[in-house]
């Protein structure tokens, strides 16, 4: 089961990779539109020195591997440079090509597909690198949205650019920057919260399973049926919605007769894993 897993999470990876080079090589590029992250900052030097985009993207993401390595995990930041050196090659092997000439249109389809790449490798435990890491760092330590930060961050780099280059292209930029870091919080919902409460005769066999494979802790709660007037527990357990997916494997495999209420949580107090 862990080898299947492995394999998916390197398919995931490399169909992320291949939307970021998509994303620059046929609309950000083309239109001169400047991408958020480091793919923006390794455009922007591009056009200083004689490296391509992809070559720098390569190298401005090694100190941020080393970060990323003490501060998140190895097997993340191996995952992510491997989503760096494949979005390196696509960026290589794709051709640049214009598939409108309209660069609102390019900035917010580019954008959208940046982040469509950038939010599936999120999901399954890796990241395009660069800023990612930074603002998945930033993220951990406050709790909030991974999408403010990219927008925080990029907003910096593209009033660089706009200063430097032209300001309008770097309002354009803006819009692809928007539209990521929205898409990004569409599909990457590790920072929303849910409360679980689980009613259930199985309540111990439950307990077990769910921290065999959910790292949450559980409050068990003595109720009664209303109707039946069965003894049963309650168990409430507050978990992001990206462990919500594998809360509902577990109940469905130990008691699949559990009535399971789940309610999007305002705000908690006290202590929460963000590991």
């Amino acid at each position: 089961m862990k080898i299947v897993k492995e394999i998916q999470k390197i398919i995931v990876i490399v169909i992320g990779a291949f939307f970021l080079a998509a994303g620059l090589n046929f609309f950000l590029i083309p239109a001169n539109v400047f991408a958020s992250g480091f793919t923006g900052v390794a455009q922007l030097i591009a056009t200083v020195i004689p490296l391509s985009t992809g070559v720098l993207l390569f190298l401005l993401n090694i100190p941020v591997a080393i970060i990323g390595w003490m501060k998140i995990g190895r097997s993340f930041t191996f995952y992510s440079f491997v989503n760096v050196a494949l979005t390196t090659f696509f960026l290589e092997l794709l051709p640049v090509w214009q598939f409108s000439p309209d660069i609102l249109l390019n900035a917010v389809f580019g954008g959208v597909i940046l982040a469509f790449g950038a939010g599936i490798t999120l999901k399954w435990g890796a990241s395009s690198g660069g800023l990612d890491i930074i603002a998945l760092i930033l993220s951990r330590v406050s709790d909030r949205p991974v999408g403010i930060y990219f927008l925080v961050l990029n907003s910096i780099i593209v009033i660089t650019a706009g200063l430097l280059f032209d300001p309008e292209q770097a309002l354009y930029t803006l819009v692809a920057v928007y539209v990521s870091s929205r898409v990004i919080d569409a599909i990457y919902t590790r920072h929303v919260k849910l409360t679980a409460m689980i009613v259930t005769k199985q309540a111990e066999q439950l307990r077990e399973a769910i921290h065999d494979r959910v790292t949450r802790g559980i409050t068990r709660i003595p109720a009664k049926g209303g109707y039946t007037a069965d003894e049963k527990e309650i168990l409430m357990i507050v978990i992001t919605r990206y462990e919500l997916y594998e809360l509902k494997q577990v109940i469905q495999e130990v008691d699949p007769d559990a009535f399971t209420n789940i309610v999007e949580t305002a705000g908690i107090f006290g202590l929460f894993r963000k590991e």
